[in-house]
């Protein structure tokens, strides 16, 4: 065989090894970013959907920027998960129907946890609980129990379950239309106590304290929020529940509480 043909036979040998070495890496590098078995809406990056007017959980600080409580816990998700993270926001009313119609893949926005939800989505492990407590005058110490607000007077908003155990438990109940109005009337001296749920009085303790008011008593049944996923998005959830455990197990979890209720709100 002449030197002129085995260098051909060589060339060609070469060449074909080539174009199968591209051929067989084609696939890996037309695979779209991380995350994908999770079927994200866009592939590498979580799509969050959150309010972004629900201050202390998501809302904009004075620069503009998209901050808060939910906000912050969704980021560190993301960053365990090796995903970018996009918030969408939605107002409220028409949050689940963004999920449902797939235009993101998960809702934080303090989504407590009920029986018709569970029965429709799917959640992550909570990362925020938060009993009903019984806000009272720091000087008041009358009421330590909620057997004690029977013949007491209470401010609380028409249709919030608040309203319904104030009357259960015997008090009189002078409807307000928020929490705003109901901490005035207690701190003038109007009513007796107000009842609502712990993170909204640690919020206004962080925000507007020392406010002259206390926690007398809460209930024995905390509310439970949670990140939710429509019904197909069980590997996500999986990979959320595992990212949370860690957050929770470096403290990361009771950090971004702390720095915005002062206090450990996660467990």
């Amino acid at each position: 065989m002449s030197r002129r043909r085995l260098t051909a036979i060589v060339l060609t040998a070469t060449a074909a090894l080539t174009l199968a070495a591209c051929s067989s890496a084609a696939p890996e590098s037309s695979e779209p970013a991380g995350g994908d078995e999770f079927g994200l809406v866009s592939a590498g990056t979580l799509t969050v959907a959150t309010e972004g007017t629900y201050r202390p959980f998501s809302f904009h600080d004075g620069t503009g920027e998209l901050v808060g409580f939910d906000v912050e816990i969704a980021e560190a998700v993301a960053d365990k998960l090796g995903l970018e993270v996009a918030f969408e926001e939605t107002q409220w009313d028409a949050i689940f129907a963004g999920l449902d119609a797939g235009r993101f893949d998960v809702i934080a926005n303090q989504v407590s946890i009920n029986p018709e939800r569970e029965a429709k989505y799917l959640f992550s492990e909570p990362y925020t609980v938060s009993p009903g407590v019984i806000v009272v005058p720091e000087d008041d110490d009358s009421i330590t129990s909620f057997d004690d607000l029977a013949g007491k007077t209470t401010a609380q908003s028409l249709t919030s379950n608040w309203y319904e155990l104030a009357q259960a438990s015997g008090a009189t109940v002078e409807a307000v239309e928020g929490w705003a109005q109901a901490v005035a009337l207690l701190q003038q001296g109007r009513v007796d106590a107000t009842i609502n749920d712990n993170l909204t009085f640690l919020d206004y303790e962080k925000t507007d304290g020392p406010t002259g008011l206390k926690i007398a008593a809460e209930t024995d049944d905390p509310g439970y929020s949670a990140l939710a996923f429509t019904q197909d998005k069980e590997e996500l959830v999986a990979a959320v529940d595992q990212a949370l455990a860690e957050l929770r197990d470096e403290g990361v979890l009771a950090e971004i509480s702390e720095k915005y209720f002062g206090a450990d709100v996660t467990q």
